[in-house]
């Protein structure tokens, strides 16, 4: 043990996560990788095997390490983030993690609201309404459905846009600046449709986002994002 190590007057077990986080953080252990034995971590740190086992249990309960029975200890998958109320779009999300965006349209569409639809519009039901559902990758892995209905008279050329290109969000914020939103979460149960687009077991966790915007004083979007539960989380400031 180093003698800066036998000095810090951090707990030694806190140390050692924040040794171990660190290597997670600078990217030389990575996602899906194995990390030292406890006895490894033993040697290198000159404590005794529960010090390390509180260590890498803790990381473990905060999903940063998993532990395969039998095949050793390994950095969990990533839990991607997400401003809660979308100041920022996905793409800049991704980005700014430093990784790839990607998205796949499967659905754009002109349909009449129906009852509940046009509640949430303030519109008569059968009204025309434009429908989206795009599938957003972070480096080729799926992380969020996007299922958006938009009031064609606050994004008249919203079904114009190349949704590979552009997200809904950076075409809404030029044609419709946000004038408010509300939203909820919820943890749900995978359906097996969405289950399949996200590429994840049926009935697996998801946390899904449901948000309704303004603009010039008439409701422009109502939208419902499906996240990987194990994948993700929403964070938020309030002030």
């Amino acid at each position: 043990m180093d003698e800066q190590f036998a000095q810090d007057a951090t707990p030694i077990f806190q140390r050692i996560k924040d040794y171990l986080m660190g290597e997670i953080a600078s990217g030389r252990w990575k996602e899906g990788e194995l990390v030292p034995s406890e006895q490894a971590l033993v040697r290198q740190f000159g404590v005794s095997r529960m010090t390390v086992n509180r260590a890498v249990r803790e990381l473990t309960a905060e999903q940063v390490l998993t532990r395969r029975q039998g095949a050793g200890t390994f950095v969990a998958p990533q839990k991607y983030q997400a401003t809660l109320v979308e100041i920022r779009n996905i793409a800049e999300e991704v980005r700014a993690r430093g990784h790839k965006h990607t998205s796949r349209p499967l659905l754009l569409e002109q349909a009449a609201a129906g009852e509940a639809l046009a509640l949430q519009f303030a519109l008569a039901p059968g009204a025309p309404l434009f429908h989206s559902v795009i599938v957003h990758h972070e480096n080729d892995r799926p992380i969020q459905i996007e299922d958006r209905w938009v009031n064609p008279a606050c994004a008249p050329a919203y079904l114009d846009q190349d949704y590979t290109r552009v997200t809904p969000n950076e075409h809404l914020m030029a044609a419709a600046p946000l004038q408010d939103a509300t939203y909820s979460i919820e943890a749900l149960p995978a359906p097996r449709e969405v289950a399949e687009m996200l590429a994840i077991a049926p009935g697996a966790a998801c946390l899904v986002l449901r948000r309704r915007t303004t603009s010039q004083g008439k409701v422009a979007t109502v939208a419902t994002m499906w996240h990987p539960g194990q994948l993700y989380k929403f964070t938020g400031n309030v002030g």
